[in-house]
């Protein structure tokens, strides 16, 4: 879906985002599914999650289950 879409919804990032903007950028829906942009195209697509994809996405961030995606 555009992301122009998903009037009303507070889009937001990390803290440890880049600063030259290269982010995601999530934002809670109102039914609970969660929307994932590139917050250097903001009016491009944004992507829908249900809350158990996100939920499962986010222990296995913690767990350190995708680690080896960002080191060697």
């Amino acid at each position: 879906m555009a992301a122009t879409e998903l009037q009303g919804v507070a889009w937001r990032k990390s803290l440890r985002s880049n600063s030259q903007g290269a982010c995601v950028e999530l934002a809670k829906l109102p039914g609970g599914e969660v929307a994932v942009r590139n917050s250097r195209f903001p009016d491009g697509p944004a992507l829908v999650y249900a809350p158990a994809e996100v939920e499962a996405l986010i222990l296995g961030v913690k767990d350190g289950e995708f680690d080896d995606l960002v080191r060697d």
